[in-house]
């Protein structure tokens, strides 16, 4: 049986879908290319020395494992010299990353989160990378880039995906043509596609939260969730499963694969965050995933990608999935 592998995937989306520039093409394998690096420093773990803390905080004021730092510099260091990128920006910077002016420059802004769920490393659960590909704006050739050229609602993605690092290392990835997964062979060295045009399962009744941060939820999230939890005694008339892996990454996949929804909204521990999740390297990319894959995203019954951004590590309160599910929780909103 033949085997299609990322680089044939991504040179017929060129040739015969038209949905990627030539520039688009050799950044998605750059970035391909560099999750098989951070895979393998998963996967050596102790071995690797990667584990624990690194011993710094990031912009965030988050403790960074060692594996945050790796994977960060592996990113950046994979695609500054390639001629496709105008600038980067990662959730472990405080800024963004212009390209050094030995390198050439080209038309994209890249953003991404370089270890999602860095927590679970260390007890060996799945942790992923999620990347985000943007136009820069047209002007951006003649001046140098600023942050101000990043902050743009996620309806302008051209590119997005991620890679989970579990029992099989995968990719997800969609240029606007619906979702497509890879799996990496690690005797071949290649992506391979294992899944094409994923559509998110409807019907499956489960959903992907923190449960432990529900006395601190809105109204009508509590609501919503007491219901579920209430199964075929309760007003939905079904019992529903719940999962919680602590990684964005991994719950995403999980519901792509096999549907329900994942929530991670707003609470009133700060009350003046609109949520934990940050929207340009988490919420952005996934909803752009879950949206080419049948499903919807909301922050609470806004569109995520149609959130303009007010900063580079804006928060955002994210609930997202199978599109039936997300518009039943909407309507406790209203």
């Amino acid at each position: 049986m033949h085997r299609k592998t990322l680089t044939q995937f991504l040179v017929e989306q060129q040739r015969r879908e038209a949905a990627l520039p030539s520039q688009l093409r050799l950044l998605i394998e750059i970035v391909a290319r560099a999750c098989k690096a951070i895979s393998i420093s998963v996967n050596k773990g102790s071995l690797g020395g990667v584990l624990g803390d690194f011993g710094s905080e990031n912009v965030q004021g988050e403790a960074q494992k060692k594996l945050d730092v790796i994977a960060n510099e592996r990113l950046l260091e994979a695609n500054e010299w390639g001629g496709h990128l105008a600038a980067m920006a990662s959730e472990e910077m405080e800024t963004i990353h212009l390209i050094p002016n030995r390198y050439p420059k080209g038309e994209y802004l890249l953003l991404f989160d370089p270890i999602d769920g860095s927590s679970n490393v260390d007890v060996n659960l799945s942790v992923g990378t999620i990347f985000s590909v943007l136009r820069a704006p047209a002007d951006a050739s003649g001046r140098e880039v600023t942050e101000q050229d990043f902050l743009q609602s996620g309806r302008h993605q051209v590119a997005a995906g991620y890679a989970v690092f579990g029992p099989q290392t995968s990719l997800v990835l969609s240029v606007g043509t619906g979702v497509y997964e890879f799996t990496l062979d690690r005797e071949m060295g290649s992506w391979v596609l294992t899944q094409e045009r994923l559509r998110i399962p409807a019907g499956n009744r489960e959903f992907a939260i923190n449960m432990s941060n529900e006395r601190h939820w809105a109204e009508p999230v509590r609501r919503y969730i007491a219901d579920c939890m209430a199964g075929s005694d309760g007003p939905r008339k079904t019992n529903f499963n719940m999962r919680w892996t602590g990684s964005m990454v991994a719950d995403i996949h999980r519901i792509l694969k096999r549907g329900g929804i994942f929530l991670y909204p707003w609470d009133g521990r700060d009350p003046a965050k609109p949520g934990k999740l940050r929207l340009m390297y988490e919420a952005n990319p996934m909803a752009y995933l879950i949206e080419q894959a049948g499903g919807k995203a909301v922050d609470n019954t806004k569109r995520i990608m149609d959130l303009e951004p007010q900063g580079l590590h804006q928060r955002v309160g994210v609930i997202m999935g199978d599109r039936g599910e997300v518009e039943q929780l909407s309507r406790y909103f209203r």
